[in-house]
């Protein structure tokens, strides 16, 4: 192994730490102020983007854990929609670099299956309440014709596709902020 291959991994590691810091600052800060978002993925987001599919599994699945046996039980069983986001995330901009206006389809792209997971994690393991504050949306809407697993995908749906929107935005500028050689070593 060669002096270049070492210092590209110490990049890659240093900057999926980072990812998983963002991850749980955001997660930290959503979960505090009760916010019906999440902001737990954009550290995600961010390695998915510069680094792709399998890395971009690695943030959310290592925060998840983190956050699940510190802070946040939830975290830990949301890790699965984390591996999804981050793996779908690494497809979407291996393809398409989405910029402006194609983040909003970007984001739709990115939330459908990530949301599906999580709705079902929501509804069949904890019966539509977690930590979230899109918890009480999801409980006036079970009363209604969707039933449980109808509202926690709608809210879940709405809550992801903002959350979403708000990553690859953030994402968006981290990117234009990183050097282009930094790029190149990753």
């Amino acid at each position: 192994m060669n002096v270049k291959s070492r210092k590209t991994s110490a990049y890659k590691i240093c900057m999926i730490a980072f990812a998983i810091c963002i991850n749980l600052i955001g997660g930290q800060i959503a979960l505090f102020l009760k916010l019906p978002i999440y902001l737990d993925s954009i550290g995600t987001v961010l390695i998915a983007s510069v680094m792709g599919p399998f890395y971009g599994m690695l943030p959310n699945l290592i925060s998840g854990l983190l956050m699940g046996i510190t802070v946040d039980i939830y975290s830990l069983y949301y890790a699965p929609v984390g591996i999804i986001l981050g793996f779908v995330t690494g497809l979407v901009y291996r393809k398409y670099h989405p910029k402006k206006w194609w983040i909003l389809v970007a984001a739709l792209v990115i939330t459908i299956p990530s949301t599906i997971a999580s709705s079902c994690i929501t509804a069949f393991l904890f019966g539509g309440i977690t930590s979230s504050g899109s918890t009480i949306l999801v409980q006036v809407l079970a009363r209604t014709p969707l039933g449980l697993v109808g509202s926690c995908f709608v809210v879940q749906f709405i809550t992801d596709y903002i959350d979403r929107v708000i990553c690859l935005y953030v994402v968006a500028i981290l990117n234009k902020a990183l050097k282009k050689y930094l790029k190149e070593s990753l």
